[in-house]
């Protein structure tokens, strides 16, 4: 069900070497670009009479408009089933107890006397958030979007799910509850590449947004990509993954049922296991073929993610060695099932979100931890990170001189300038002065 890499005996090798060793699903975003740009130059020309023919062509449904009246807001949280809307309830209030600890204020910097530097935090005027649809309903997905952009003080929020055609045309009503609960009133039935199109040229119903959040599927990736520099992005999420560094003290069913969580998102999913213990391998190899079979999802989504290319479990020699290893994948969600597994964690670099010990399933950070679950895939943990209210702030330098302070570094200015080839720059400072270098 699960293939073998077996890493042991050699030293391993380093940085892309090792990377080029370990399960990875394809995910061409390049490939996609094609594909997409014209669907965000349509909508971009034609608008709204745009994302109703997508809605038709892709969803299977026909709208008159786009976005969601207030009346199907209401309803859905009218009608939701009591558990479920004290889970989200639930979910929100961890999620906005972790997000506030983020905000961050303004400091100033006294560099010399007269001379002050001011960093002040300013947020995002608009953004427009993608909840997914299609295998799955994500109303996890709203509250960990919305949730950072709240708390970063975002005063102008729309979020877009696709259209459902069990669901007369709106986005599944649970999206629809989870955005009444958050106080979200904007939300638009467009899925896919016109989705994020939608929100970065605008249209007749929709505002423009200055940035786009949010996971989607490969077409949503390539819209990133493709507006990348017009709007901003978190990232471009791939497919789901989770890996788990385990010895031989974690426990083989708590391990097969996190590999199998992961699983159920989508043929494509990832789930790794790293491990210095061949015992662990083979029970968790026993485990899976029972566990899987007592799933849901198995022939669509289970059984082709665990069989796929992208997922493994890895033998090594050593913890020392797993670590390496782990932190060459850079997974989105990395568990750590050894002894002493705090001590491991806190020395891994690369990872989206890390859980620690056996009673901090990936489960738990999808829904109820407080930690974002909108995090960096297909190895970009080495260089992003997950969503934050910091994703929606921007750092503004403020810097406040004195004439004596800018007199007393003028001839440093005027010196690099010139080194530069840049005279006029430190023209611009003598001009103050009587085109003389202030004497030091």
């Amino acid at each position: 069900m699960i293939s073998r890499i077996d890493l042991r005996g050699d030293s391993l090798p380093e940085g892309g070497a090792l990377r080029d060793l370990l399960p990875r699903a394809e995910f061409d975003v390049a490939a996609a670009l094609d594909k997409v740009r014209p669907i965000c130059e349509d909508v971009h020309h034609r608008g709204t009479a745009a994302l109703i023919e997508y809605a038709q062509k892709f969803d299977g449904v026909t709208l008159e408009r786009i976005r969601v009246p207030g009346e199907a807001l209401k309803a859905a949280l009218e009608e939701l089933d009591p558990a479920v809307r004290a889970a989200l309830e639930e979910s929100i209030r961890r999620a906005r107890i972790v997000h506030a600890q983020q905000r961050r204020t303004e400091h100033t910097t006294q560099v010399v006397p007269g001379g002050t530097v001011t960093e002040k935090w300013v947020p995002v005027e608009r953004v427009g958030l993608y909840a997914p649809g299609g295998r799955s309903v994500y109303p996890s997905s709203v509250i960990m979007n919305v949730v950072p952009a709240q708390e970063a003080g975002v005063e102008s929020i729309a979020l877009a799910s696709p259209p459902q055609a069990d669901f007369g045309g709106l986005p599944h009503p649970t999206i629809l509850a989870a955005c009444a609960l958050l106080g979200i009133d904007e939300v638009y039935a467009a899925g896919g590449a016109q989705a994020v199109a939608m929100f970065a040229y605008g249209t007749e119903e929709c505002a423009p947004a200055n940035m786009v959040t949010g996971p989607g599927n490969i077409w949503v990736a390539a819209a990133k990509r493709y507006f990348t520099g017009k709007i901003g992005i978190d990232t471009e999420a791939g497919p789901t993954e989770i890996a788990v560094l385990a010895d031989s003290t974690a426990d083989p069913v708590h391990v097969a049922a996190d590999l199998i969580s992961q699983a159920e998102h989508d043929p494509l999913a990832a789930a790794v296991l790293v491990t210095d213990s061949a015992e662990l391998a083979a029970a968790v190899e026993a485990e899976l073929e029972p566990q899987v079979a007592a799933s849901k999802h198995i022939e669509d989504r289970i059984r082709p993610a665990l069989a796929g290319r992208q997922s493994a479990i890895v033998l090594v020699d050593s913890l020392e060695d797993g670590l390496k290893v782990v932190d060459a994948y850079g997974a989105e969600h990395l568990e750590i099932q050894t002894a002493d597994a705090a001590a491991w964690a806190a020395r891994v670099r690369n990872a989206g979100a890390i859980f620690v010990g056996p009673w901090s399933p990936v489960s738990l950070g999808d829904y109820c931890a407080g930690s974002n679950h909108v995090l960096p895939t297909g190895g970009c943990a080495c260089h992003s990170s997950g969503l934050s209210v910091q994703s929606f702030l921007r750092g503004i330098h403020i810097v406040d001189y004195t004439r004596d302070a800018l007199a007393e570094v003028t001839h440093h200015v005027v010196t690099l300038a010139e080194a530069e080839d840049l005279p006029a720059h430190g023209a611009a400072l003598k001009a103050r002065f009587g085109w003389k270098v202030p004497q030091q």
